[in-house]
């Protein structure tokens, strides 16, 4: 029997930018990040007062490097420290990159990326990079406060002349405008920030100092004072939140607080959080010892949540959506799910032991390409419904022929990718026939059919897309690439 809970390996990355205000520049670093194929982008939060920016992304191992690598490349080519002005302290355009283990990945996995990454940023980018946390080469580098003292300004006079800011990557001066990033490895953290009903930020300072770990406080709390928009902030790094809850932490400010006649007036968390961190804050305040085992969502969540009969039935349905796009794009994430398993039944097993080096290759590669189809299946419909409220633009409105054909050229754009992978997943089905365990020669047949029946209907709504457009001629690189891909 097959286990079906043998999901990918996946780690969180957690890129702090030092930009909070111009959204051109985010929508730069959002765009660098998904376009590599195997990425989520989870959540985009920025800071215009702390002039900061933190993005939360899952991916395979290799993805994760891939798009953390193409972010930093935009903040180095369009963030200038010189000019660069927050209340959060700041050492680089790219500030810090944390990588966390979430599924099938070791902390010791994510020291690797976080070297591999410091490497390449050190070479292609010539930033110097500091590693940190788990992947600190030296006890003094694990906090990241220790690495960033002096900020930019402070470490562009000590890199070059005092050996204990010499980088563990990259040139030994600090980049003119992009300064210097901390690559490293780390269990979840959660950001964390307690506003005070007071302008004056020395309350918020000695509360900070009060609460943290390295002034005896809590266990695993890292805390700084600000003045952010008017109100005192108390500026929080939760190391450990089964050590030190995001409950406790919020006890222990409003105790402080308190003492000081100052009233808490809200909290927030910046980028994400388990789930359980806030169940556990409710269910400590309604003192419930088994909440856990009354949650309906819960419950839902280990029935399997949405099913593959509901979306069958969907399919079935009156709508025009999900349709023969979509359908196509799934047909091409069953035949990679497929692949994926044939690696995974030839890595490890002593016959196949010449074919386990390419066998893992094809492994991250399948991966990527299924996560991307499986995307694809929800983006057809998307693009499918950006065609049909252009269609319902008035005729009488000039710029009504210019948005039917931007529509229907995203929505050639969408099967083209999948027409991609799926012949990708061609290839990678043939050989994996060949040198993979033959027990399972017949999947990887299977997964061929489903692929190339996967293109042939990506090509296929390729084609009536470009056919649609007011001038074939402004969708004729598509067709032409989406036919040459049919071909194979």
């Amino acid at each position: 029997m097959r286990d079906y809970n043998n999901l990918p390996p996946l780690v969180e990355c957690v890129p702090n930018f030092s930009e909070g205000k111009d959204q051109a520049v985010l929508d730069a670093l959002r765009a660098a990040i998904t376009a590599v194929p195997g990425v989520k982008l989870l959540d985009v939060q920025a800071d215009a007062s702390h002039h900061r920016s933190v993005f939360t992304f899952v991916a395979p191992p290799t993805a994760a490097l891939e798009a953390a690598f193409r972010a930093m490349q935009v903040a180095t080519a369009r963030i200038d420290l010189t000019r660069h002005r927050g209340e959060h302290p700041r050492m680089g355009a790219t500030d810090v990159v944390p990588f966390v283990p979430l599924r099938g990945v070791t902390m010791d996995d994510c020291v690797q990326l976080a070297r591999q990454l410091a490497e390449r940023a050190g070479r292609e980018l010539a930033i110097p990079v500091f590693l940190y946390a788990r992947a600190a080469t030296r006890p003094e580098r694990e906090r990241l406060p220790d690495i960033r003292k002096g900020e930019f300004e402070g470490l562009r006079e000590r890199i070059g002349t005092d050996p204990a800011a010499e980088p563990d990557f990259g040139p030994t001066r600090i980049h003119p405008t992009a300064g210097a990033t901390a690559i490293g490895a780390r269990p979840f953290l959660v950001a964390y920030n307690i506003y005070l009903d007071t302008t004056d930020v020395g309350v918020a300072k000695e509360i900070a100092r009060r609460i943290r770990t390295s002034s005896g406080g809590l266990p695993a709390v890292q805390a700084s004072g600000f003045l952010v928009d008017g109100q005192a902030q108390v500026s929080m790094n939760l190391l450990d939140i089964d050590v030190t809850p995001p409950a406790a932490v919020f006890a222990a400010v409003e105790a402080e607080a308190r003492a000081r006649r100052v009233a808490v007036t809200k909290s927030e968390v910046v980028g994400l959080i388990p789930e359980r961190a806030i169940l556990g804050a409710g269910a400590a305040h309604l003192k419930l010892t088994d909440a856990a085992d009354h949650l309906l969502e819960a419950k839902i969540r280990e029935t399997g949540g949405p099913t593959l009969d509901g979306w069958i039935d969907e399919l079935a349905g009156a709508a025009p959506v999900p349709g023969g796009g979509s359908a196509a794009a799934l047909a091409g994430a069953l035949a990679a799910a497929l692949v994926a398993m044939v690696c995974r039944l030839t890595i490890g097993r002593k016959a196949y032991a010449a074919a386990e080096g390419r066998a893992r290759e094809m492994l991250i590669e399948t991966e990527a390409l299924r996560a991307e189809l499986r995307r694809l299946v929800d983006d057809d419909a998307a693009a499918y419904g950006r065609v049909s409220v252009a269609y319902k633009i008035p005729k009488d409105n000039p710029g009504r022929g210019a948005a039917v054909d931007e529509a229907l050229r995203g929505a050639a754009v969408t099967p083209l990718a999948v027409a991609r992978g799926a012949a990708r997943l061609i290839a990678l089905a043939r050989e994996l026939g060949e040198i993979g365990n033959k027990n399972a020669r017949s999947d990887t047949k299977v997964a061929e059919h489903l692929a190339r029946a996967a293109l042939a209907g990506a090509v296929e709504n390729v084609r009536v897309n470009v056919a649609a457009l007011s001038d074939p001629a402004k969708g004729r690189d598509l067709l032409e690439e989406a036919e040459r891909l049919g071909r194979a």
